[in-house]
């Protein structure tokens, strides 16, 4: 399963409205079941069983969490390549919309905690 990109600022603030949060150790995320309204124009949602899954992946940093934009994209970079990977060898997840947070640990510890995180989150879908 590949994640879709997230770029609605629309869809963004209605994560983090009505989402639910989940906390690791090097990042948050906002998160909430279903598709997103802009995206359901161009899914074809189907009544049967065989109605498509999509993972949407959106992160988002702001300027408190470091003053180099250099570093904050690394930490985005980073998040979003520890679920491209742990997504991959996944099939069977439902619809999800996430945003992640980074935190200012992901910058710093080793990729394989990321990845922990990760499979943690995705544990509870």
């Amino acid at each position: 399963m590949q994640p879709l990109p997230y770029h609605s600022r629309k869809a963004c603030d209605n994560v983090l409205r009505k989402g639910r949060v989940w906390k690791g150790q090097t990042m948050m995320i906002h998160w909430m079941p279903g598709v997103p309204r802009s995206a359901k124009s161009r899914v074809i949602l189907s009544l049967s069983k065989d109605e498509p899954r999509h993972v949407y992946l959106g992160t988002f940093a702001s300027t408190s969490l470091h003053k180099s934009a250099v570093k904050r994209n690394r930490m985005r970079r980073r998040c979003r390549e520890a679920f491209r990977l742990s997504l991959k060898n996944r099939s069977n997840l439902p619809s999800v919309q996430l945003l992640i947070r980074p935190r200012i640990a992901s910058l710093t510890v080793p990729f394989e905690e990321i990845q922990t995180d990760v499979k943690r989150f995705l544990s509870i879908l």
